[in-house]
């Protein structure tokens, strides 16, 4: 099942949003639409795809199980295509490893079921900010350039100053490259607990914190004065600095 062929002669992303389940196209089809989108829907991966390949969506909502194909099946044959449209996973509460590898297979950001529509709808409006920049996309770029010199090398898990390498811990550079991939954007100390422990792990926001300053020393960067992390009390972390991705460091 497909909604009907979106209008093209409108200005509005167009969003496809794939789910075998009716209730959450029922739900979450009309709110993105009033929410000023245009939105095809898919209820099969392989139909997703199809749909992908005809319209060529700004962006996609892929619900990690499906029949058909699931959404990483999806996202993997997309990236093979060589396509890098934005894609939001939706995926289950505790399944912390099949996140991590979305994000390696090119996801650009996840939301766990079950999930508030509005948070959805602000997902899909940083990813498309996101992909607007020059070069590759930050959730795919081998190289994560910022400014006063840093660059972060993702497949060697290399970070750099200019021509120093930084020492950073495996969780301090996970976290320098969410930050990173998510520039200019509030990240809740919840979610980055998410992004490095996942659910099953029993530490608190403040091994957050305590990676932060870590990362900070490594920079050499003033809590009061950030070039590139700066605290949003009670609420979590912001990369503020510029962010851009390139094919390689040179």
């Amino acid at each position: 099942m497909t909604s009907q062929t979106p209008d093209a002669e409108s200005d509005a992303p167009l969003v496809l949003v794939a789910d075998d389940e009716p209730d959450v196209l029922g739900a979450v089809v009309p709110f993105m639409q009033r929410s000023g989108f245009r939105v095809i829907s898919a209820d099969d991966g392989r139909l997703a795809l199809d749909e992908i390949r005809r319209h060529r969506p700004d962006a996609c909502v892929l619900d990690v199980l499906m029949p058909g194909a699931d959404g990483r099946e999806v996202l993997r044959t997309l990236r093979r295509e060589e396509n890098w449209v934005p894609v939001v996973l939706l995926t289950q509460v505790g399944e912390a490893v099949e996140r991590a590898m979305a994000l390696e297979e090119g996801a650009d950001d996840y939301l766990n079921k079950p999930f508030d529509p509005h948070e959805l709808v602000a997902r899909v409006r940083a990813v498309l900010r996101r992909t607007k920049n020059d070069g590759p996309p930050l959730a795919t770029a081998p190289v994560l350039r910022s400014t006063f010199g840093l660059a972060l090398e993702r497949v060697g898990r290399r970070a750099w100053m200019g021509d120093r390498e930084l020492v950073v811990t495996p969780k301090g550079f996970t976290l320098l490259e969410y930050l990173m991939v998510h520039a200019d954007e509030l990240v809740e100390r919840s979610r980055l607990l998410e992004v490095l422990w996942g659910f099953d792990d029993a530490v608190g926001t403040r091994a957050v914190d305590s990676r932060v300053a870590e990362l900070r020393r490594v920079l050499g960067e003033d809590a009061a004065d950030p070039r590139w992390i700066a605290t949003v009390q009670g609420r979590g972390y912001r990369f503020v600095a510029s962010v851009a991705g390139a094919d390689s460091l040179r």
